[in-house]
């Protein structure tokens, strides 16, 4: 990150609701405004952030003040609406009802629900708030995976809390494994210091459309149907080196292959690597080959990816490159190396992460 480093912003909303709030806005100025907050959330400096928007470093640095003292009412002038009329206590507790009955509820339908009701319309850039303010949440409804456990924060700042206190016996060894085998190389050294990093497989593809671009006249991209089928297999590490391999295969082999590249990449030093139980992962051959590199494992507990930082990583690197166009599938592989090596330079991606698994104290 370059330029000036970017302050503290409080998070009045999440991101799932400032996209929602940016696919519904009309107005440009709007728009503006709330893809400078998208920016701010991925990490971008306040003058990275307004420059993405067209805007001085000042102007974002007014937008952010006001973001921070007073939120979506403070960032969003009135451009015509006016404050919208409030509903008496006992009209919010009849609503609250309404809505309680009939959830869940799109924006529009509330609207209308307001409007027939109570004779009333809320200004679009307002009415999140209003609903907060009565106690209601937005997000996606999704199903909650069936093997999550009911405590997967737990279980994970046991484990991270396991492989920090180190003893003799290898970390990744279980129960009915080889004996034979389970030995550190003899060129690997790991006494100097400790590596943390989270490790991840992904596939982005050369075609992603899902960022907004200026046009003059059609918008639209004329690019050749360029696809890879091999996965990207990523490292992204907070206090060493991080790497991405391209591979044909997710298979254990292949990934015992960037589990080398981690190690030559990061020399002299103990590693701990954060991954989910995808089956190459767990099985023997990974778990012992990662042993001999002096690599730690700490396994998410299942159906938790929300617990892995490089997924973030991903998401960002893929709405970072969209749209692109590339002449074939070694040009992209290239260019995703390129922008996997410059997003993961930044740390933001794991802090609260950090904040709720590391101990600083116990961390080399």
């Amino acid at each position: 990150m370059s330029g000036e480093r970017r302050k503290e912003i409080t998070y009045h909303l999440s991101e799932e609701e400032i996209d929602e709030l940016l696919r519904e806005a009309e107005d440009d100025r709007r728009k503006g405004r709330f893809g400078f907050l998208k920016n701010l959330y991925y990490g971008d400096s306040i003058a990275e952030a307004a420059d993405r928007e067209g805007r001085s470093a000042a102007t974002g640095r007014r937008w952010a003040d006001a973001w921070n003292e007073g939120g979506l009412e403070g960032l969003m002038p009135s451009f015509g609406g006016g404050r919208p009329p409030k509903l008496d206590e006992d009209e919010q507790e009849e609503l609250l009802e309404m809505l309680r009955d009939g959830q869940p509820w799109k924006s529009q339908e509330i609207q209308h629900l307001l409007k027939d009701e109570f004779g009333v319309e809320y200004h679009p850039d307002y009415l999140g708030k209003f609903l907060r303010d009565l106690g209601l949440s937005y997000a996606k409804p999704r199903p909650k995976r069936p093997h999550r456990p009911e405590n997967p924060e737990e279980i994970l700042d046991e484990r991270v809390a396991d492989a920090l206190d180190e003893d003799d016996g290898p970390h990744n060894r279980e129960e009915g494994d080889d004996e034979e085998g389970w030995t550190v190389d003899d060129d690997v050294c790991t006494d100097g210091g400790t590596v943390l990093g989270f490790f991840d497989a992904s596939q982005p593809q050369p075609y992603d459309n899902s960022r907004r671009v200026w046009y003059v006249d059609d918008p639209h991209v004329e690019r050749p149907l360029v696809k890879t089928e091999e996965s990207a297999v990523g490292f992204y590490a907070l206090n060493g080196e991080s790497t991405v391999r391209w591979k044909e295969t997710e298979e254990k082999e292949r990934i015992c292959e960037v589990l080398e590249a981690v190690r030559e990449q990061n020399p002299g030093k103990r590693i701990l690597l954060v991954l989910d139980k995808h089956g190459s992962h767990v099985c023997e051959y990974t778990r012992k080959r990662a042993h001999q590199l002096g690599i730690d494992l700490i396994f998410l507990p299942s159906g938790s990816p929300h617990l892995n930082p490089i997924e973030q990583v991903w998401k960002y690197l893929k709405w970072t490159m969209a749209p692109i166009i590339v002449e074939d599938e070694d040009e992209f592989h290239e260019l995703v190396k390129d922008v996997f090596d410059q997003v993961t330079q930044r740390i933001s991606f794991a802090k609260d992460w950090c904040q709720k698994f590391l101990n600083l104290q116990k961390f080399p």
